[in-house]
């Protein structure tokens, strides 16, 4: 079975300014990522990352190759990042198998021809989210496991933010090209995440947010600082952020969410920051 996949053009901020919510959710929003038995993939025109997500339940998956790639085979000219939010699982690549728990990454490098998606246990299956760039060098496959990321503990209870963040795939971490990823956690009675928000107008960014307690909601923020949008966001879902825009949120609880990014550099801390004041 191929895999689904659609892709999404980039907007410009002022075409942006225009739309109503439901052209600005067709935009940005990735509403069913986590599907039994189907690997699902979103194409963004932005620095060409894709985002997706498979639950392999009764069989294994492979990443098989899509049309927009023109490829022989999906990492012929790209990078990509998994990240495991369910039960034990194993990637396989090229035959060589790697378990990832629950909240373990492996980075798999530009060149290797067959990757498959399987779980452990069908009670508890494994979710993979994945972020794909395109890459320029070969680099080795290496498992990122919850006790080899960098942990940076953020903001505080009394702005509501108080957060732990994770980095996986940096090049502090592991050798990359471009991508980079990791998890950012939100302590009980805090909910803002990305607060004071910045823009990066060298890299793009994608949020997906989990573990998003039934009947809660996230409200996700983005546009340019003085013409920001909103969208509600639920559990398991992601959102594309164009360079230009802010990407912060606020939930009706606290909840995670993995970050994902590509662009001119690699340097995390590369960010124009906006004054919460100024912000419209």
């Amino acid at each position: 079975m191929k895999n689904k996949y659609e892709s999404r053009y980039a907007a410009s901020p002022t075409e942006v300014k225009t739309f109503d919510t439901e052209k600005l959710r067709s935009e940005f929003l990735i509403e069913n990522i986590m599907t039994v038995d189907k690997l699902n993939l979103v194409y963004s025109h932005y620095d060409r990352y894709i985002v997706g997500g498979v639950v392999p339940l009764t069989k294994s998956i492979e990443l098989e190759s899509i049309d927009q790639l023109k490829a022989s085979y999906f990492l012929e000219r790209r990078e990509l990042g998994i990240i495991n939010i369910g039960g034990k699982g194993i990637v396989t690549v090229n035959g060589q198998a790697y378990e990832l728990d629950h909240k373990e990454a492996l980075y798999v490098g530009q060149g290797n021809e067959k990757v498959v998606f399987s779980s452990v246990d069908s009670a508890n299956p494994a979710m993979y989210y994945i972020n794909s760039t395109p890459a320029h060098k070969a680099y080795p496959i290496k498992k990122i496991g919850i006790n080899d990321v960098e942990v940076v503990e953020l903001g505080a209870p009394e702005t509501a933010n108080a957060r732990t963040l994770r980095k996986y795939i940096v090049n502090s971490v592991v050798d990359v090209c471009q991508l980079q990823m990791g998890m950012t956690s939100l302590k009980p009675g805090s909910v803002w995440n990305t607060m004071p928000a910045h823009v990066h107008d060298r890299r793009m960014e994608v949020y997906f947010y989990f573990e998003i307690p039934e009947n809660q909601a996230v409200c996700h923020f983005m546009g340019q600082p003085q013409e920001t949008r909103h969208i509600w966001m639920n559990n398991n879902q992601a959102v594309i952020s164009p360079p230009w825009s802010i990407h912060s949120g606020s939930g009706t609880s606290n909840y995670s969410f993995i970050w994902g990014m590509a662009g001119e550099n690699l340097d995390y801390g590369d960010m124009d920051f906006c004054n919460i004041t100024d912000l419209r």
